[in-house]
């Protein structure tokens, strides 16, 4: 039996043995045969970097196909960490920024200057008036500073942080300001980081020819944005930036990059994600040797085209044409908008506002822009809210008739003046326009024929369809606009103030505390033209899908439907035709190969003490089968007939000039 036992173990450790030679020759086989140029590489390989590539942004073109907004080729320099020197040799790092600096001034190119300080003309160094870069800089991830820190402390931090000692405080603070950047955009192998933007050819060819000099430093081809015409509707397409610490914190996990560009406003904003393409990849390899290699694994893709319901021509049109009403009203003081949609669908054909300004020189005007008493960054015809006057009427002329309270033949009788519960009220210069229907009431604009419908009928029943019309509230634009207010007791309650019958007079008439946007005006007018049907307004026809082509229409959105009577309709069409026809604006009209109705409107305003009005008019064409309805503000117009000349002019392109305005080709067959 002991024999046996012997024997047994042997041949057990045998077998174990041979188990581990086989696995052994078996692993071997694998790394020496089957694997070898994994392990080779694996071996030789350091590390492996992956660096985004920006893509471009994606055009935005008008409802034709026409240009808006491109994209141009240009060269901006990075500072690749792969490259440059470690974190540690700060004076290398900080001689190489010196030379980039000299060649950057002697070329007479901007560079990064994000640094919150600046000297003044003693020589006394102090913060800029930049409060949020400030509070950025003194942060626990920047230069660590407690909130009191004076300018003098954050420059003395600077220059310690990142050993910048030996130079003259000027050149101190220049370099500060790149090294600051670098800082502040987290510069690593992952992420290079931009220290000048559009640089001239000369300035690449110095950098590319000298890279001891400018070691480190590198040039990349960038996608700027470019313009057919920056003056072109500058409110609706909006402005493009580098994104901040806080959106970065909010969109890095959509794949953002804290260098990437960000949509600021308007169909920018917007539109970001159809805008926005798909960054590519660089792929960096760092041998155990420090050979570096780099490889595009990933090809950027460019951003999808949005294409807007505006026509190019007509918003120059109306742009120029405002411009013109405006100055001869006031040139220092009047502004204005003008809304062009479609009545049938809720597109926005053209959304003018003026003063305007030059998307090419936002940021480098920013300031400026920004001060001007007369706010030309200001969207008037999204933003503006305004007490619309008697182009309100329409809407107490529908709520009177729907509630029966007036008919076709109801008549009140004008004197012109009137006191109702003691207080006085009065048409438009006490004018007496005698007996009214409803008809001429909105032909004459009567105000004493609206005061009885209102006291018959109640506040209730006009906010009702005031409501019901989109007044007092969003259009559902893709752009930010205001929702406005509707003069209203609950408005006013909630306002701290007190309601009181008088209020719903004026309400009737469009004062009070009525305040709307030139959108919603338009908004209101084309839901009047087409029998009540009330679109979601937009500004976005169709996107574009760049990688395959595939057209994705906007689809249209019925945002409330009034039932209205043919009656009511009637007598609310014939009306605001008679306003065209022998209502102030006639003479302007009468011209027309157009028919249109419309209905005027002027609210009194205080400037300088002195009290003038501003004038409104909505409209829409044809009289029969409505397609368009118009919006416009003059302010300190006097009246609304004033306004008329822009929706003249806007009515005549569209239907005399603009000759294929029915015969577009569908967007997919024009890109």
């Amino acid at each position: 039996m002991k024999i046996r036992y012997k024997s047994a173990r042997s041949f057990i450790a045998l077998v174990l043995i041979i188990a581990t030679i086989s696995g052994f020759a078996v692993n071997l086989y694998k790394i020496q045969i089957r694997d070898n140029e994994y392990y080779i590489k694996q071996n030789n390989t350091v590390d492996t970097y992956i660096v985004p590539i920006e893509a471009a942004r994606g055009e935005i073109v008008d409802r034709n196909g026409n240009s808006l907004v491109t994209n141009r080729q240009g060269n901006s320099i990075i500072l690749n960490a792969v490259y440059f020197p470690p974190s540690k040799d700060n004076k290398k790092r900080n001689e190489i920024i010196y030379n980039l600096i000299r060649l950057f001034e002697a070329s007479k190119e901007e560079y990064a200057h994000n640094l919150p300080l600046k000297f003044n003309r003693s020589g006394e160094i102090q913060f800029t008036d930049d409060e949020q870069a400030i509070t950025t800089m003194k942060s626990a991830d920047m230069l660590n500073l407690q909130p009191y820190a004076t300018a003098q402390n954050c420059y003395d931090a600077v220059i310690e942080k990142y050993g910048i000692e030996g130079y003259d405080k000027e050149t101190a603070l220049k370099i500060g300001n790149v090294r600051y950047e670098l800082t502040r955009l987290l510069f690593s192998y992952e992420n290079p980081v931009t220290i000048a933007d559009d640089v001239s050819d000369e300035t690449v060819a110095r950098i590319k020819e000298d890279k001891a000099t400018y070691l480190g430093a590198d040039v990349q081809v960038v996608a700027y944005r470019e313009y057919v015409d920056s003056t072109i509707a500058p409110h609706i397409l909006g402005t493009v930036r580098k994104i901040n610490a806080e959106e970065y914190e909010e969109k890095k996990e959509d794949g953002y990059n804290i260098t990437d560009q960000i949509g600021e406003s308007g169909i920018e904003q917007a539109m970001e994600e159809e805008l926005r393409g798909t960054p590519g990849e660089l792929t960096i390899t760092v041998d155990k040797d420090g050979n570096i290699t780099e490889e595009v694994t990933k090809k950027p893709v460019q951003g999808n085209t949005v294409v807007l319901t505006i026509d190019r021509d007509l918003q120059v049109l109306a742009q120029n044409k405002l411009k013109e009403i405006c100055d001869k009203v006031d040139a220092s003081s009047s502004a204005g908008a003008v809304v062009v949609e479609d009545c049938n669908s809720g597109e926005i054909l053209t959304a003018a506002s003026y003063p305007s300004y030059d998307l090419n020189d936002y940021y480098k005007k920013y300031k400026q822009l920004s001060s001007d008493s007369r706010n030309p960054l200001w969207s008037r015809f999204a933003l503006g809210t305004y007490a619309p006057g008697s182009t309100f009427k329409p809407v107490t002329a529908c709520a009177a008739l729907e509630s029966g309270i007036i008919n076709s033949q109801t008549t009140y009788v004008c004197e012109g003046k009137k006191e109702f519960f003691g207080q006085p009220f009065q048409c438009l210069n006490g004018n007496a326009h005698g007996t009214e229907n409803v008809r001429t009431a909105l032909r004459d604009s009567c105000n004493m024929f609206f005061y009885n419908c209102a006291l018959d009928i109640g506040i209730d029943r006009v906010d009702e369809y005031a409501t019901a019309f989109g007044l007092g509230q969003k259009t559902g634009i893709e752009i930010v606009e205001a929702s406005g207010n509707l003069s209203s007791p609950e408005n006013r309650e909630n306002a701290g103030g007190i309601w009181r019958i008088g209020d719903t007079m004026l309400t009737a008439i469009g004062m009070s505390d009525n305040l709307f946007t030139p959108l919603q005006l338009a908004n209101y007018c084309s839901t009047i033209a087409n029998g009540g049907t009330r679109y979601e307004v937009h500004l976005v026809k169709s996107v574009i899908q760049k990688s395959s082509g595939v057209v994705n229409e906007k689809s249209t959105v019925v945002a409330d439907t009034l039932e209205l009577s043919k009656n009511t309709l009637d007598n609310v069409h014939q009306g605001m035709r008679m306003v065209a026809t022998s209502g102030g604006p006639y003479l302007i009209f009468n011209q027309l190969d157009t028919d249109v109705a419309c209905k005027t409107g002027t609210s009194e305003v205080v400037v300088n003490g002195i009290k003038r009005n501003n004038g409104f008019l909505i409209t829409y064409a044809p009289y029969k089968n409505p397609e368009i309805a118009v919006s416009s503000v003059v302010e300190l117009a006097g009246s609304g007939s004033e306004t008329a000349e822009i929706t003249s002019q806007i009515i005549d392109y569209w239907y005399q000039n603009n000759t294929d305005a029915k015969t577009n080709q569908k967007t997919g067959t024009l890109l």
